[in-house]
């Protein structure tokens, strides 16, 4: 064999051995370039989740603070407000221009005025009637509630039990049995 088919012969070998070689070895590092680039991937997607992580405490602290705040304006807004609606005992003409005494003219023989409710017949025997603590109220007029006992100074009513208009007088009224448990006199 001459030289020149040796070295041919030796120049196949190498190629087809070469070749795959240098294949595989670009394979090797396209591998390893894709598990880079999925390492920096799955970083990225930490990071962005421990950011959206953080936002989204943040967001939830912001609108804490912000309910708080409402909650606190709101409560000193409730309290300016029954401070100014405050019934005043000492002024005659203290329920003049509210709404619930629109249709008020004074005291009507027969009838008791409930504000926000109008007038309303009464029997003769509870006309002028002087309430007191431990009596009964009559069931027909269990349903004249005070709409709002914060404007007459009035403590909320304990469970079972509600403020109600009879006469000019307001009486805590349990609502069951209708037993008289406070009374308020002459309030207009």
């Amino acid at each position: 064999m001459n030289r020149l088919t040796k070295a041919a012969i030796v120049a196949v070998a190498l190629a087809t051995t070469a070749v795959p070689l240098a294949a595989e070895a670009q394979s090797r590092r396209d591998r390893d370039d894709r598990r880079e680039d999925r390492r920096d991937r799955r970083d990225d997607r930490r990071e962005w989740r421990q950011d959206r992580r953080d936002d989204r405490r943040e967001y939830r602290q912001d609108r804490r603070e912000d309910r708080r705040d409402f909650r606190a304006e709101r409560r000193d807004d409730r309290r300016d407000f029954r401070n100014d609606r405050r019934w005043d005992r000492n002024n005659r003409d203290w329920w003049r221009g509210r709404s619930e005494f629109r249709d008020y003219s004074g005291r009507r023989n027969g009838y008791w005025y409930a504000p926000g409710y109008g007038y309303y017949r009464v029997e003769p025997r509870y006309y002028g009637y002087s309430w007191r603590r431990g009596a009964y109220l009559p069931s027909a007029y269990h349903r004249y509630y005070v709409n709002d006992p914060y404007f007459y100074g009035l403590r909320p009513a304990p469970r079972g039990h509600r403020w109600v208009h009879a006469d000019n007088d307001i009486l805590l009224v349990a609502l069951a049995t209708g037993l008289i448990a406070d009374v308020l006199f002459d309030v207009f």
